[in-house]
């Protein structure tokens, strides 16, 4: 705790603890750090509902810390039925504790050696690159929540205490910290096992229709011959090393050949939110700096949280070296004759339709506000469309290109355009460009973080 936090530890600090023996070790091992260090622990237990025995593990982990002297609190998430589910539950997971943390900025997760270990071979076996067998992270960011709060959060929470209020610090997301990366499974449940303490083995742990399962079986295998966990994590580990310097790579050369699009309006830039390559710096570049690049892009326009996969990617990337295009993460590339171009595609936002009044993000990058506007009856905010490009009549010399102002955040009250700052439609100045959300956006911490 001390690498990851110290020398100053936050006062308050949040635990996802699911009863399973490597989390409930890591809440006594907390609960006894606290003694020295005098942080306060938030213990959360995310019930998923995929087991009829999920509802009494997250009460074993409530009498736990009633014990202990925590206040706990007990999330429950709902799966719809569509995507892989262990990636669904991991997301929702992520998602149910950043709409419940308020200002609590950090969340612990038991992930252990084993963990790294199994998720290097699932990956392996996907034929993930640098990116994807590199090791688990012990710190890194989860960027804020950008869908509003449902209406049913309120009635999927059972909490004793309510956690501290948000902060200007807590908007910028929170932080997941894994202290517990250097050491094995076993330890920790003879750790419990020392003290008497209490964990539940969740059976599906055992169920080969999962692959993380398999792996596991897989590794005892795989030990007989030396392929051990360690040795595997030491190589995930220098995968991670070997990330680190290309992501630095990137960065450098994002500097020199990609830029965040801008309209020279006679008042000033005006942002699309595009991301323009120069044609010749990429088409040097070599292929994993190209890909990488391309996936920042993607990710910058989307406000996805995570990579593209790498199949899906080369085969846009092949296209664009062609001089073609593709669409992926919701964004389309398009070859230039001299840029390269990633833009939100218009399928992705044409159906976000929001109040105005509402003052929240659009498309989860767009705030959208001017004093000239506040009060004016049924103004909604969407994205352009063919009809706005129509509706804005002569277009300024400055214009983005049609293809991507149909994606556009504009004003409308009714059937009538009221602003678009990109075509010259209103007051001007209604929109800024928010990154993830975030009010002051770094692109460097943004391209040596994902």
């Amino acid at each position: 705790m001390g690498q990851l936090l110290g020398p100053d530890f936050p006062s308050d600090i949040a635990l996802a603890v699911s009863g399973g023996g490597d989390s409930m070790a890591m809440l006594t091992l907390a609960h006894n750090w606290t003694r020295t260090w005098g942080v306060r622990l938030w213990v959360v237990t995310v019930d998923h509902g995929l087991r009829d025995e999920s509802a009494a593990e997250a009460e074993l982990v409530a009498e736990e810390c009633t014990v202990l002297g925590w206040p706990h609190a007990t999330l429950r998430w709902h799966w719809d039925g569509t995507g892989n589910l262990m990636d669904a539950a991991r997301r929702g997971r992520l998602e149910v504790i950043g709409r419940w943390r308020g200002g609590l900025n950090h969340v612990l997760m038991a992930h252990t050696r084993d963990d790294v270990a199994e998720t290097f071979l699932m990956r392996l076996k996907r034929g993930s690159g640098v990116e994807g067998l590199s090791a688990m992270q012990a710190s890194i960011q989860v960027p804020p929540q950008q869908l509003p709060v449902p209406d049913s959060f309120a009635r999927d929470v059972c909490w004793t205490a309510s956690p501290p209020t948000p902060t200007p610090e807590s908007a910028a997301g929170f932080r997941v910290l894994r202290p517990c990366l250097d050491m094995r499974r076993e330890e920790l449940r003879h750790y419990l096992r020392t003290l008497k303490g209490r964990w539940v083995d969740d059976p599906s742990n055992d169920n080969p229709d999962f692959d993380r399962v398999r792996m596991r079986r897989l590794l005892a295998v795989l030990d007989q011959e030396g392929v051990s966990v360690d040795s595997l994590t030491e190589t995930a580990q220098r995968m991670g090393r070997a990330r680190e310097a290309l992501r630095r790579r990137l960065a450098a050369c994002w500097h020199q050949s990609a830029r965040l699009d801008r309209v020279d309006a006679p008042d000033g830039p005006v942002e699309t939110g595009d991301i323009v390559i120069d044609r010749d710096g990429f088409e040097a570049l070599e292929r994993d700096t190209q890909m990488r690049m391309l996936a920042s892009a993607l990710q910058l326009v989307s406000g996805a949280g995570y990579r593209p996969r790498a199949e899906a990617l080369e085969r846009v990337l092949e296209t664009l070296l062609g001089g073609g295009g593709g669409t992926l993460l919701g964004c389309e590339a398009r070859m230039g004759r001299k840029d390269l171009r990633v833009f939100r595609e218009f399928a992705a936002v044409h159906a976000q339709v929001t109040d105005f009044e509402a003052r929240g993000l659009w498309d989860g990058r767009w705030r959208i506000d001017h004093p000239a506007l506040r009060g004016l009856p049924g103004l909604t905010v969407r994205a352009l469309g063919e009809d706005g490009w129509q509706a804005a009549g002569e277009k300024p010399a400055y214009r983005p290109p049609h293809h991507t102002a149909r994606s556009l955040p504009s004003v409308w009250q009714g059937d009538r355009l009221i602003a678009c700052d990109a075509l010259g439609v209103g007051p001007g100045r209604t929109t800024r460009l928010c990154p993830f959300g975030q009010e002051r956006f770094h692109i460097d911490e943004f391209l040596l973080s994902h």
